[in-house]
């Protein structure tokens, strides 16, 4: 009988809201530039710019949101409040008018960014896996079925730090919506269950510290509370 060469580790997963059950976190896809406040403030032309897309590693996630830890590396850590889909069933090639079919529900999430190592990124021509992908980089609430809150594609976005608003816009300010960001995504990857898609942040991202509050919720989805601890 084979044996693992190490202890393997716990499966990423989220609660479900309203129930016992946990979603198991297989991929995770981020979508960039899909707020055109946002690409304006990162110094971007929202006229001129599809969204791009990254990943972070599935072990990123902090089920929940909680006291997540400030990371290694940086000393410019940014908060992005983003909706994120939470996909239920296989789609490679799809339509937008048949792309919400595979999504099993939604999420609020906070994609964390060390803005330092992503500039430095994208000054070099490198990839964002330094700035974007760590331990704790996904803090995120629980899963809502489509079969509670239907489909999640308008309603307000906001996220307060110390009790002060820093974000606030609207699901239906996205420059792509929900069916297209999940087509075009899969014409680049097989979706499958167990995948979530960060769907990009509005404008207002900004540096947070050890020792800030941070709260942000999205209509019908409830609210996400993370507290940054230092190391």
């Amino acid at each position: 009988m084979s044996s693992y060469a190490v202890p393997p580790w716990p499966l990423p997963a989220l609660p479900v809201a309203g129930t016992e059950a946990l979603f198991p976190v297989r991929h995770i896809y981020c979508v960039g530039r899909n707020y055109a406040e946002h690409v304006k403030e990162m110094g971007g032309d929202a006229a001129k710019e599809p969204p791009c897309f990254f990943t972070k590693a599935a072990d990123a996630v902090v089920p929940g949101g909680g006291k997540v830890r400030y990371p290694l590396g940086t000393k410019d850590l940014h908060h992005e409040i983003e909706l994120v889909v939470a996909i239920g069933s296989e789609g490679e090639n799809l339509e937008a008018g048949d792309a919400l079919a595979c999504v099993y529900g939604y999420a609020i999430g906070i994609d964390f960014t060390r803005r330092d190592l992503q500039n430095a990124a994208k000054e070099a021509r490198q990839p964002w896996d330094l700035g974007k992908s760590f331990a704790q980089a996904a803090p995120l609430g629980a899963v809502f079925p489509v079969a509670q809150v239907g489909q999640v594609t308008r309603g307000e976005i906001w996220l307060e730090v110390n009790g002060q608003r820093k974000q606030d816009g609207r699901l239906e300010d996205m420059i792509w919506d929900l069916p297209s960001v999940l087509a075009l995504l899969s014409k680049y990857y097989r979706l499958l269950p167990g995948d979530l898609i960060f769907t990009g942040t509005p404008s207002g991202v900004g540096p947070v510290v050890p020792g800030d509050r941070l709260r942000g919720g999205i209509a019908g989805l409830g609210t996400l509370e993370v507290e940054i601890v230092a190391r």
